[in-house]
C-alpha cells in the first residue's frame, strides 16, 4: 500500500524553496490553492523534506493534513477521509474560493496565481458587473458612468457572450453591430445590381465608401466587445477602432469628390491626394499607444473633426464652381452639410461626455455620450449615402461633361 508520505508528495502541486536544501519546504496545495485557505496562520501546513525523510513525524503530518481538510470542508468527526478521498479532494477545483465579492458585486481574483483558473472556469459563467471604482486602471475610461461596468474577461468567448448581457457597453456594441450589418446589406445590394442599372465605375466609387463604413463600424463593434479582455487586446482594438474612423472619413470623401469635380480632373486628383495624406497621418496618430488614454479624449475628437472639416475647402470650391443654387448644389450640398453637422455634434458629445457629465451615474446603461455618438455616426453615414446617391443620379442623368476635361498643370 502506498505510504502516507508518498500520498502527500503525490498530491503536492507546488513547492517553495527558501535558500539551502535543508530549509526547503513544501506547501501542500490544491491545484494552486493553499490547503490552509481561510485558516489561521498557526494552522498552516508546511512540510520540510527533513521531516519527511526522518519518517518519525509521518503519522503526525498526515493527521495534520486530515485535520485541515476536515476544517476546510466543514466535515464532522463521523466523516471518513480515505487515501483515495484525499487524492480526489486535493485535485478538486474550488472555484468559489478563488473569487472574492466586493461591495458592488464585482468578482476579483484573489491572487495573481489564481487568475488563469478564474479565466477558464469561473468568470465566463459567473461574472458580475462592477462599480467604476473597482475596475482596474486600464478599464477606467469614463468616471461619470458609475455602475454596470464589465470586469476583465480574459476569454474571447466570454467577451462575445457579454454582448447579450446588460452593461455600460451594451448600447455601444449593438448600435455599431446593427449599423455594420445594415451597411453590409446595402453594399451587397448595390454591388450586385446588373451593369445596365449601375455602371462598374459607380460600383468602385461607392465601394470605397461602403468599405470605409463597414470597417469603421465593424472595428468599433469589435473594440467595444473585446475592450475588457486584457490590456494588450484592448489597446490593439482601440487602435483598430480609431483607424476605422479615419478610413470612414477617407471613404466618405471619395464619392462626393469624384462626382462633385466630375468634369474637373485636376482639382479632383489634388483633393483626393490630400485626403489620402491626411487619412494616413490620422492612422499614424491612431497607432500611438497613448492616443487611447482617457485624458486624451478631446485630442482624439479634435484629430478626427479636423480631418472631416478639411472637406470644407473643396466644398466651398465646389459650390462656387457649380453655383450655390444650381441643381447639383441643391441636390447634394444640403445633405453634405447635414452629414457634417451630425458628425460634429457626435464628436462634441463624445469629447464633453454629455449628458452623463451633467447627471453622473444616471446614464450608466442607456443614452450615455458614446451611445449618442454611435447613433449620430450611423445617421450621418446614411445621410451621406443619400447625398452621394443624389449626386450620382444627377451625373448619370446629365451624361457627358459640358466642359472639357482640364489637364493637370503645375
Amino acid at each position: 500500500m502506498e505510504s502516507k508520505t508518498n500520498l502527500l508528495e503525490r498530491n503536492s502541486n507546488s513547492s517553495v524553496v527558501n535558500g539551502d536544501n535543508d530549509t526547503s519546504s513544501i506547501t501542500l496545495t490544491n491545484n494552486g490553492k493553499d490547503l490552509d485557505s481561510g485558516l489561521p496562520s498557526s494552522e498552516e501546513m508546511v512540510i520540510t523534506p527533513a521531516a519527511v525523510a526522518a519518517g518519525d513525524d509521518e503519522e503526525d503530518i498526515f493527521e495534520q493534513v486530515t485535520m485541515i481538510l476536515r476544517k476546510r470542508r466543514g466535515w464532522g468527526p463521523e466523516d471518513s477521509l480515505s487515501h483515495n478521498g484525499l487524492d480526489l479532494d486535493l485535485l478538486e477545483d474550488d472555484d468559489d474560493e478563488l473569487v472574492e465579492e466586493d461591495d458592488a458585486g464585482c468578482p476579483l481574483p484573489s491572487t495573481p496565481e489564481d487568475t488563469q483558473l478564474i479565466e477558464a472556469e469561473v468568470w465566463e459563467a459567473s461574472w458580475k458587473v462592477c462599480h467604476y471604482r473597482n475596475l482596474p486602471k486600464w478599464l477606467q475610461d469614463n468616471d461619470f458612468l458609475h455602475r454596470g461596468h464589465r470586469p476583465p474577461l480574459p476569454s474571447f468567448r466570454a467577451c462575445f457572450k457579454s454582448i447579450f448581457r446588460l452593461h455600460t457597453e451594451t448600447g455601444n456594441i449593438w448600435t455599431h453591430l446593427l449599423g455594420c450589418l445594415a451597411f453590409i446589406g446595402v453594399a451587397v445590394y448595390f454591388i450586385s445590381r446588373p451593369t445596365d442599372e449601375i455602371q462598374f465605375q459607380e460600383k468602385i466609387v461607392f465601394g470605397a465608401f461602403f468599405i470605409g463604413a463597414i470597417i469603421c463600424l465593424g472595428f468599433s463593434f469589435a473594440f467595444h466587445t473585446l475592450s475588457c479582455h486584457s490590456v494588450g487586446i484592448g489597446r490593439l482594438f482601440s487602435k483598430l477602432d480609431y483607424c476605422g474612423i479615419a478610413l470612414l472619413i477617407m471613404g466618405s470623401f471619395v464619392p462626393w469628390l469624384y462626382y462633385g469635380f466630375y468634369c474637373h480632373y485636376q482639382p479632383k486628383v489634388i483633393y483626393l491626394s490630400v485626403v489620402c495624406v491626411l487619412g494616413c497621418l490620422s492612422i499614424i496618430v491612431s497607432l500611438w499607444d497613448k492616443f487611447s488614454e482617457p485624458n486624451l479624449r478631446p485630442l482624439r475628437a479634435g484629430v478626427f473633426m479636423s480631418f472631416g472639416l478639411s472637406g470644407v475647402i473643396p466644398a466651398i470650391h465646389y459650390s462656387i464652381m457649380e453655383g450655390w443654387f444650381s441643381q447639383i448644389s441643391r441636390a447634394s450640398l444640403g445633405w453634405l452639410i447635414l452629414m457634417g453637422l451630425l458628425y460634429i455634434l457626435g464628436a462634441l458629445l463624445y469629447a464633453l461626455r454629455v449628458p452623463e457629465r451633467w447627471f453622473p451615474g444616471k446614464f450608466d446603461i442607456w443614452f450615455q455620450s458614446h451611445q449618442l455618438f454611435h447613433v449620430l455616426v450611423i445617421a450621418a453615414a446614411f445621410v451621406h449615402y443619400h447625398g452621394i446617391s443624389e449626386m450620382a443620379m444627377y451625373r448619370v442623368t446629365v451624361g457627358e461633361c459640358t466642359v472639357p476635361i482640364e489637364p493637370i498643370t503645375f
